[in-house]
Parts: C-alpha cells; sequence; structure tokens
C-alpha cells in the first residue's frame, strides 16, 4: 500500500546558503575587546593630550561648578586636534584597506557586507558610525543596540542598518 499523499506539494532538501561565503563570524567576546581597544587607542591619542593641553595651560576646568571651556581653547590646543586628527586618518586609513578600525586590526577581525562582499568605507563610517551616533540621542537605543548580538547573526542595530556582518580576517 502506498502511504504517500499524491496532492502533496514537492519535497526538496535544501542546504542552507551562508551569507558570508563560509567566513566565520566574530565571537561576541573578542567585538567587546574591539570596542574598548578602539575607545583606548581614542583615548590616548586625543584625550590624554587634551587633558595635557589643560593642566598646561594652567586655568582650572571647573569654574563655581560650571565648565571652563576657555581652559580647553589655550595656545596648547594643537596637540589634541593633532592627536584627533591621526586618529582620524588612521581609522579611515584601516577602514578603506580591509573594512577594519584600529582595534580590529589588532584583534583581527572585520566588517564586511551580510553577503560576504567588501564593505565600502561610506557604509562602514557612515552607517554604521554616524548614523548610530546620531540614533544614541534615543533613550536606551545604546543598550539595545548592544543587546543584539546576542541573535542568531550576532549582528548589533548598527549592523542591520548597514547591512554589515563581523568576521575574523
Amino acid at each position: 500500500m502506498n502511504t504517500t499523499n499524491p496532492y502533496a506539494p514537492p519535497q526538496a532538501a535544501v542546504q542552507d546558503v551562508s551569507d558570508s561565503d563560509g567566513a566565520e563570524l566574530a565571537g561576541r567576546g573578542v567585538r567587546l575587546l574591539t570596542v574598548i581597544l578602539d575607545g583606548l587607542v581614542l583615548a590616548v591619542m586625543f584625550y590624554v593630550p587634551l587633558g595635557m593641553s589643560v593642566s598646561l595651560a594652567g586655568r582650572p576646568l571647573l569654574v563655581n561648578a560650571h565648565f571652563n571651556y576657555g581652559a580647553m581653547l589655550g595656545p596648547n590646543l594643537w596637540l589634541p586636534l593633532l592627536g584627533l586628527a591621526a586618529w582620524l586618518w588612521l581609522t579611515v586609513m584601516f577602514v578603506s584597506r580591509n573594512g577594519q578600525s584600529i582595534g580590529k586590526k589588532i584583534t583581527g577581525i572585520k566588517v564586511v557586507r551580510s553577503d560576504g562582499s567588501r564593505a565600502s568605507v561610506g557604509r562602514i563610517i557612515v552607517l554604521r558610525n554616524v548614523l548610530n551616533s546620531l540614533l544614541g540621542i534615543i533613550p536606551l537605543y545604546g543598550l539595545v543596540d548592544a543587546l543584539m548580538i546576542f541573535g542568531d547573526k550576532r549582528q548589533c542595530v548598527h549592523d542591520k542598518i548597514a547591512d554589515t556582518i563581523v568576521i575574523k580576517a
């Protein structure tokens, strides 16, 4: 006796298609380490020189419990601006070469499109960074963005906006 239903739709064995051409997604821990490293690099190249320029100006940073912007606008302002320019140049250079920030270069991961193709500099900088920073004014957005990494594809909100994934380089 034949138990197959002649009215059933056809069936076929379908294998999953890899979104990233077999590339391995970067782990959550290494992505966290990368964010920390990128923050440290920016701190060393911009915020430390900014603090040095304020201390060299000899003016207090707080006056009557108000922030003294004039303390930062002294003759030593060139030092943090030079550090910021160097950081921006290095970041754009690394991103344009291989989709990596300085921290991603150190940890061996990179950003690509979700189909595995190369992500453009504009996509990475504008959609993943600038737009994501602007969205940061929405309350709790940063928390939601970070927690989205616990999904199957390990994509944060900024990855979904830019249609990117982070893989091992």
